[in-house]
């Protein structure tokens, strides 16, 4: 389902893979976080994803103006994970609403793993 409202010129649009792209590089701008991740649950295997694949690493589901979101992320080794996961929930809760003009319904974050940065 696509994101939509009325404004008075007409409905408005979104799909869910640009919602899933800019929320994927608002998430790589929080400090302590990686990447986006993709995890094979056939293999169990964690890949790090690059720019162009994050749409694989984000579920966006629109119910009733809302947005609800999934990210799975690749953290930085070394930091405090809450402290880290509030930045993004905070991040992406204005971003999203300024982008989107829709509301944020709620935010799940998976960290699929954790990676030593040089």
């Amino acid at each position: 389902m696509k994101g939509n409202f009325s404004t008075d010129l007409g409905q408005i649009y979104i799909d869910q893979k640009v919602i899933a792209t800019y929320a994927g590089s608002v998430a790589v701008e929080c400090f302590g976080i990686v990447g986006m991740a993709w995890v094979n649950v056939a293999d169990g295997v964690v890949k790090l994803l690059r720019r162009d694949a994050w749409t694989k690493g984000i579920n966006v589901e629109v119910k009733d103006n809302q947005l609800f979101l999934d990210f799975h992320v690749i953290v930085s080794y070394g930091v405090n994970i809450p402290t880290v996961m509030d930045n993004l929930i905070n991040n992406v809760q204005y971003k999203m609403k300024a982008f989107t003009g829709m509301e944020i319904g709620q935010i799940n974050i998976y960290v699929e793993g954790v990676r030593v940065i040089d």
